[in-house]
């Protein structure tokens, strides 16, 4: 799949916030369940649902239920858009 990076337009805060939470809890876990992820992203959840269904949507987070449990994992592009993002906080990229 190719990168889409007019996606990051679209993102909001806290779709970052719930991306570096997966990103965090994968340092521990093969897969990240949800509540690790609220806990981490520090949102309600509800609001981590709707943010992760939407991270799903654009096939920036996968879906695994594989292991015995429910779980979440950064796909390539969420690592890139990541990326992306941390490059233009900094100044780096436009």
């Amino acid at each position: 799949m190719k990168l889409d990076p007019t996606v990051m337009a679209t993102m909001s805060k806290e779709d970052f916030r719930v991306l570096a939470a997966v990103e965090v809890g994968m340092k521990t876990h093969d897969l990240v369940p949800a509540s690790l992820c609220m806990q981490i992203a520090k949102l309600r959840h509800g609001g981590a649902n709707k943010v992760m269904s939407s991270l799903l949507r654009d096939k920036l987070l996968s879906h695994d239920r594989s292991k015995g449990y429910d779980g979440y994992r950064l796909t390539n592009s969420g690592y890139d858009i990541l990326a992306l993002h941390s490059l233009r906080k900094r100044g780096i990229a436009g």
